[in-house]
């Protein structure tokens, strides 16, 4: 399509790709207005878990839509957020008590991070030292830029960005990472965030559950206050419902997004223990929560989320993603000795590897090659830099998966030849 005013994120237009029209969507597939079906690999940016326009989910949304669409959330209340703080408390680690909306993954972790500060503030404990994992992600508003990687994504904006401590990823010398966590919180660090056992944007690096245990048990020792970051590997990603749940982990600060309203429409939480909570419940005004947004749990949004956890708890929505990682996992796999490829791993419904290059890396000039073959293939399947990542809808079909495979078995013979 050409002549649009838009402004696309994460998009180079000075290269001039063609950005195609979608008019509609069902199941695990995109229709263009010239009439291709495009499969849709990456789930549409991580976020549709069942399936696009879920029946389920649109029929809440329409009901909703008839009944109240936006309400002041300082200070009121309604049905649908009362509905989905419920489901979460019902289906959530006990020790998360409460429940704080916001709109998108960004935001629920800007939310995290004030509420652990404003923890230690209210309590008048001088903490305010914030660590993170290396390579990480945790979105583009200035909080979450700080606490992710420094790079490409956000070095002109350096000057905004705080200081943080940072630890390795856990790849080849994990008892190196846990060193340096446990220097850091003997130090009195008041935070840790991170994405449990696998790190999106950052390449979909993985690392194993008794990490992160590690790393749990070092913050709880110290008082260090522990975020996980589970916008993307929540709602069954890795497998179970939480990737925590895999490492026995239960955290102080919880952020979900993404595939909470089964990726219909926008919202996220945090949800946050009883201490966290308690220290900023006060008869002092000074000691409020002081965030918000003008969408803070739109009664729409809301209603989508509420009809996603429903499905969860009434479909078997884990034996879904089961099933489909094994699929995954034998066809994918079998690419594993392409010699074109390098570090095939998988992790519940995502699967990866590395074409060309051993090692992944964003700018990669592969990568918007790799694109345009996959998009003439009529598939929504965006490689970050040569790490090409599959993670489709849970509801995704046997052919359509054959086609991805031979999509990608096609551009490793491809690079092969020399791309």
């Amino acid at each position: 399509m050409t002549g649009s005013s838009i402004w696309h994120p994460f998009t180079q237009h000075g290269l001039e790709e063609p950005i195609p029209l979608v008019e509609r969507a069902e199941g695990a597939a995109l229709y263009t207005i010239d009439g291709r079906r495009i499969i849709d690999a990456i789930s549409s940016w991580w976020v549709t878990t069942h399936g696009h326009c879920h029946p389920r989910i649109m029929a809440a949304i329409r009901a909703q839509a008839e009944k109240l669409d936006q309400l002041i959330f300082a200070g009121w209340t309604h049905e649908p957020a009362e509905e989905v703080a419920a489901g979460l408390r019902a289906i959530m680690p006990p020790s998360l008590t409460r429940v704080f909306f916001s709109d998108s993954g960004s935001t629920a972790v800007e939310v995290a991070l004030k509420m652990a500060l404003g923890f230690f503030a209210n309590r008048g404990e001088e903490r305010r030292r914030i660590v993170v994992m290396e390579h990480s992600y945790h979105g583009d508003t200035i909080g979450a830029m700080s606490v992710g990687a420094r790079g490409v994504f956000n070095a002109a904006y350096a000057p905004l960005l705080f200081d943080v401590g940072r630890v390795s990823f856990p790849g080849l010398d994990p008892q190196a990472t846990l060193d340096a966590l446990e220097a850091e919180c003997a130090a009195g660090a008041a935070v840790f965030i991170v994405e449990p056992l696998v790190l999106g944007a950052g390449g979909m690096l993985m690392y194993p559950p008794a990490v992160l245990a590690e790393m749990r048990e070092i913050c709880a020792a110290h008082g260090t206050l522990f975020i996980a970051d589970e916008v993307m590997t929540g709602w069954g990603r890795t497998g179970t419902l939480l990737a925590c749940e895999q490492a026995g982990v239960v955290p102080d600060i919880l952020c979900l997004s993404k595939g909470l309203t089964g990726g219909a429409v926008p919202l996220a939480v945090t949800m946050a223990s009883e201490a966290i909570w308690r220290a900023h419940y006060s008869h002092d005004r000074t000691k409020t929560f002081f965030h918000s947004s003008s969408y803070t749990a739109n009664p729409i949004a809301c209603a989508a989320a509420a009809a996603n956890l429903a499905i969860w708890r009434e479909e078997p929505v884990l034996g879904r993603v089961a099933s489909l990682g094994a699929r995954l996992e034998g066809r994918l796999s079998r690419l594993a000795g392409h010699p074109a490829t390098s570090n095939y791993r998988r992790c519940g419904a995502i699967a990866a590897l590395e074409l060309g290059s051993a090692e992944g890396t964003y700018l990669n000039q592969i990568g918007p090659r790799l694109l345009a073959r996959f998009r003439e293939a009529n598939l929504l399947l965006r490689p970050l830099g040569n790490t090409v990542y599959v993670m489709p809808p849970y509801c995704i079909d046997d052919s359509d998966l054959d086609t991805i495979y031979a999509a990608i078995s096609d551009a490793a013979d491809w690079v092969t030849t020399g791309a």
